[in-house]
């Protein structure tokens, strides 16, 4: 069983900092810091990974940035908010937000993953970074982990751009729009080794399965679902910038 009173070196303390947080269990926080190639390395020091809290924290992420979109942009429409909500918790996005509060440098890696430069890495940046706002929901509730999430994404609110090259969210306006529905998306298989998964998800609409996309992240394979999806539905994709 993980210690609770776990310590934080210097670079978790920091990221700590930068949350917003102080965790009653450390334990958490360094599960979340997790990648499968320690845990696999180091069982000793990482009894599990950070998958779980990730699943946890991409739904947490998802409710905060859409209410604060709500707020923030009172004169947009619907298919707006979808899309600047889509830019900001994609994989780019997360990334990018995870390294500004310096997510990389306190993720626990494999010696091989570190080598070929993981923590600069977007899918395990974005995935890290999800599990944290996670473990602070399993150690503080939901007001705390809102609170973190806001401190991290208000702040790129405006200086985002309104995704228009995210595939999910021009399926998503779309299918609103014309077969009165909202896509969802789920996970039917990972395969390969931890360090090489390969996700399969599928676009699910009014109960029945539309497309199917595979890639190394499950928001790498949901953006294919969705690419499929459109082709079906004789739908361009989504513009290059």
């Amino acid at each position: 069983m993980a210690n609770r009173n776990a310590p934080l070196d210097e670079t978790a303390l920091r990221l700590c900092e930068e949350l917003g947080y102080s965790f009653a269990d450390s334990s958490l926080l360094l599960d979340a810091l997790t990648h499968t190639s320690f845990k696999n390395e180091r069982p000793d020091l990482a009894p599990t990974d950070n998958e779980r809290l990730e699943f946890l924290g991409d739904a947490a992420i998802d409710l905060v940035v859409a209410s604060l979109l709500y707020v923030q942009f009172p004169d947009a429409d619907e298919g707006e908010l979808t899309r600047r909500r889509a830019d900001l918790v994609s994989e780019k996005g997360l990334s990018e937000a995870a390294e500004t509060i310096g997510v990389g440098e306190a993720m626990r890696l494999g010696k091989g993953e570190q080598k070929s430069g993981g923590r600069f890495k977007p899918r395990l940046l974005a995935s890290a970074l999800e599990a944290c706002i996670g473990a602070i929901y399993q150690d503080g509730g939901g007001n705390a982990a809102f609170e973190a999430a806001r401190r991290v994404f208000e702040p790129r609110l405006h200086t985002s751009a309104p995704g228009h090259r995210d595939a999910k969210s021009r399926a998503q306006e779309w299918a609103q729009a014309n077969l009165g529905g909202t896509p969802s998306y789920r996970l039917l298989e990972t395969d390969g080794p931890d360090h090489d998964r390969e996700f399969t998800v599928a676009l699910e609409l009014n109960d029945e399965e539309v497309a199917t996309g595979a890639g190394r992240s499950k928001i790498e394979a949901e953006q294919a679902a969705a690419l499929i999806a459109l082709d079906k539905w004789n739908q361009p994709p989504p513009e290059e910038q």
